[in-house]
């Protein structure tokens, strides 16, 4: 972990799925704030040591032999102590712990409820988002925005949101759904939400998702049935 300003008073927790990322985590846990409370790692069964690794590192490490990053996320909060607020990152050293605080800032200062880390706004090295990820962020944010008015501009996973908060979504998606089902909620219930622009880099390592086409068409089918399935119910 590293020095930073801490932000107020909050308890901060951080959540991070993974699945074979031996040669990511130590980049990843290095640089979290040390502000930060406590680091739940979710081990989706890795073969390369990644929970091991973790845990000698400081974090919680928690096991989740079901596929799906929903599934990864809803572990690792089944375990969380009580924090006020929850930051998701990826364990893949592709989000920057360095925006952390810009993340839970708005939070600490009383004007945002969940404050999402924007990848199209912030600085992204060169093939770090693929042609069809971008075109899946838009779609994606723009029917958000005809059927709610919420005016995303990404889907990304670096993410910081008030417990309490977070509860009230009561998510339930365990796969490539997670983030899109949590951005349709809060529009839904009213949350005060914000985007802040963040880097994002080459993830080390292949990508479980969008580094493969059945990844990518699964990925894209579930974030079309999430919005679709909550434009239909009501609450």
């Amino acid at each position: 972990m590293n020095n930073a300003v801490a932000p107020g008073d909050l308890s901060i927790g951080v959540v991070i799925p993974v699945k074979n990322e031996a040669a990511a985590l130590p980049v990843v846990l290095s640089a979290i704030p040390d502000w930060v409370k406590i680091v739940v790692v979710a081990d989706g069964q890795s073969s390369d040591g990644s929970g091991k690794i973790a845990r000698d590192l400081g974090a919680v490490v928690v096991t989740e032999p079901r596929h799906g990053y929903g599934r990864a996320c809803l572990t690792a909060l089944s375990v969380m102590p009580s924090m006020d607020v929850i930051v998701f990152m990826d364990g893949d050293a592709s989000d920057d712990p360095a925006d952390m605080l810009a993340l839970v800032a708005p939070i600490a200062d009383g004007a945002a409820d969940l404050v999402l880390g924007s990848r199209t706004l912030g600085k992204r090295e060169a093939g770090a988002l693929t042609p069809q990820q971008l075109f899946g962020n838009w779609l994606a944010c723009l029917l958000m925005r005809w059927i709610w008015g919420a005016r995303y501009t990404d889907l990304g996973p670096f993410r910081a949101i008030r417990r309490d908060a977070l509860s009230r979504l009561a998510l339930t998606d365990e796969n490539y759904g997670w983030t899109v089902e949590m951005q349709a909620r809060a529009a839904k219930h009213g949350l005060r939400t914000l985007e802040v622009p963040v880097r994002y880099r080459r993830r080390i390592g292949a990508s479980k998702i969008s580094g493969t086409l059945r990844g990518v068409i699964g990925a894209g089918v579930k974030i079309l049935y999430v919005i679709g399935r909550e434009a239909l119910r009501q609450g």
